[in-house]
């Protein structure tokens, strides 16, 4: 059995801030700005509410860069920013989660089975300008994966793309083609699995590491010893993809299941 550890959610390269982790444990999902206004994702940076916290998610920036196929220098700001669209990936709600990153993500991805694990890790911030952190924030239970490129069968494209309506991969896809030229994995998900209400598991340490003139963030040896990390290397800075040798059943007892989660499951490690 597998569990493939997945970085995501909004954070300074993309939305220019990293979603907050409050005092009493609650902490917002913030999905990262879409690359294109072109998707069928009605949610947009000022229509997704922060759960925990007032406002919405436009409230937490004063402007994005997103990265298109081009060079990636467009720049909004101002109201602009309320009718950007998101890239709600992973759907939480749906259970549902695509990736075309090739760094370790699309092979560690497409080698899951029915019944393994894939966590979704964030970059958080606590009020007052303490150290962000990565946190594991949820997860859901491997239900079924597909894998879909450039040269798949335009028929077989369409087919898995109108089976997967809630995946933010197909809501971008335009004339039967994906927003990239790349292979994209897309992983459906089952219980038990979801987002955590509360909190989130810290998985980062940040320090000086011999050989690096920079503190940088780096998986806890506490959490590479417990999962028993196989994959993926130890500096988060870029959020790698980690694959983790640990049963299904060994994850859900060291983090617990999310919406019975007590405090002794966010403090197990």
């Amino acid at each position: 059995m597998t569990v493939v550890l997945a970085g995501i959610g909004a954070d300074s390269t993309n939305l220019g801030a990293l979603a907050p982790l409050y005092d009493n444990g609650r902490f917002e999902y913030v999905p990262i700005p879409e690359k294109t206004r072109e998707t069928t994702e009605a949610e947009t940076l000022g229509s997704w509410e922060l759960r925990a916290g007032d406002g919405v998610a436009a409230e937490l920036t004063t402007r994005i860069t997103p990265q298109p196929v081009h060079d990636g220098t467009e720049t909004v700001t101002g109201d602009a920013l309320a009718s950007w669209p998101l890239h709600r990936d992973p759907n939480f709600e749906a259970l549902t989660y695509g990736e075309h990153r090739t760094s370790g993500y699309v092979s560690r991805l497409c080698a899951l089975e029915p019944g393994d694990i894939v966590g979704f890790y964030a970059g958080l911030r606590r009020p007052g300008g303490e150290r962000a952190h990565r946190y594991l924030i949820g997860y859901f239970t491997v239900d079924d994966v597909v894998v879909v490129g450039p040269k798949t069968p335009p028929d077989e494209l369409d087919a898995v793309l109108a089976s997967h309506p809630n995946n933010a991969h197909a809501k971008r896809a335009r004339e039967g083609g994906l927003y990239l030229e790349k292979q994209v994995v897309i992983v459906d998900g089952r219980e038990p699995g979801g987002l955590f209400e509360r909190d989130p598991i810290r998985l980062s340490d940040y320090y000086v590491k011999a050989g690096n003139e920079r503190p940088q963030y780096y998986l806890r040896d506490e959490i590479r010893s417990a999962w028993n990390v196989r994959a993926g290397g130890a500096n988060m800075m870029f959020k790698p993809a980690y694959r983790c040798d640990l049963s299904d059943a060994e994850f859900r007892d060291s983090v617990g299941v999310p919406g019975e989660r007590s405090a002794d499951d966010a403090c197990v490690l």
